[in-house]
């Protein structure tokens, strides 16, 4: 077997064009996600009751269940049935007329917020109690405890398992093609389906999102350095 290394190069001219998809899939999952797993996080450290219970329930649903799964439930079961009770109540709204990349950001969010929760929940507790007991008796709020002492510490705990996060989220993206999004693998993809070159395509998208991956692993890194300078000058 030979490899179409020509058709390798014009593909791979052709993904670069996918990458600001992915990242921005990643980047817009994560923003909207982070806030929303904090406070999960915080529900459930504080034993809130029906919050803690609710989200208990909701990182269950999301870890039990395949993420293909839970994209064709978003991207194809949920616009009908809103699409139908909007043609019963005399809406003039077709939910279908919407990007699709709204249907991967919804998805990749719900999916990711399950996973953060947890980083997070796992880092603040690393953080011994007596110093917001400390940050009390000096006159801070709780949210400037958690502001200027908890969260700096946590985050550096937390920073490893973000990146693992993130590089798999980066990784997950690569589904988005079933909600008909053109980001890297979907590119791919389409370009390989004309003369059936999909092995060369594959081994094309494998090498950039190791590429990607890799670089996002060095941010992270490198993040890790500045946070852990942080740490070592709290103590």
């Amino acid at each position: 077997m030979e490899l179409n290394f020509d058709f390798m190069l014009h593909t791979l001219y052709l993904t670069l064009a996918g990458i600001p998809t992915t990242l921005k899939i990643t980047a817009v999952s994560l923003l909207f996600s982070t806030p929303i797993a904090f406070f999960i996080a915080l529900a459930k450290i504080y034993n809130v009751r029906i919050a803690k219970q609710l989200a208990t329930l909701y990182v269950s649903c999301v870890r039990g269940t395949p993420i293909i799964l839970q994209i064709l439930i978003v991207y194809s079961l949920l616009p009908s049935l809103i699409n139908e009770a909007a043609k019963q109540l005399g809406l003039g709204f077709n939910v279908f007329d919407l990007n699709s990349i709204i249907y991967a950001y919804i998805v990749f969010t719900f999916n990711t917020t399950a996973g953060l929760s947890e980083v997070f929940r796992s880092a603040l507790l690393t953080v011994n109690r007596g110093q917001l007991e400390a940050a009390y008796a000096a006159g801070m709020s709780t949210v400037q405890a958690y502001r200027r002492i908890i969260v700096p510490q946590a985050l550096v705990v937390a920073l490893p398992n973000i990146c693992n996060l993130t590089v798999n989220l980066i990784k997950l993206t690569s589904l988005a093609f079933v909600m008909s999004v053109k980001d890297i693998t979907a590119i791919a993809k389409i370009e390989a389906s004309y003369g059936y070159n999909y092995i060369e395509a594959y081994l094309t998208i494998f090498v950039i999102y190791i590429l990607v991956c890799s670089v996002t692993q060095l941010l992270f890194s490198l993040a890790e350095k500045h946070f852990g300078a942080y740490k070592a000058a709290m103590k």
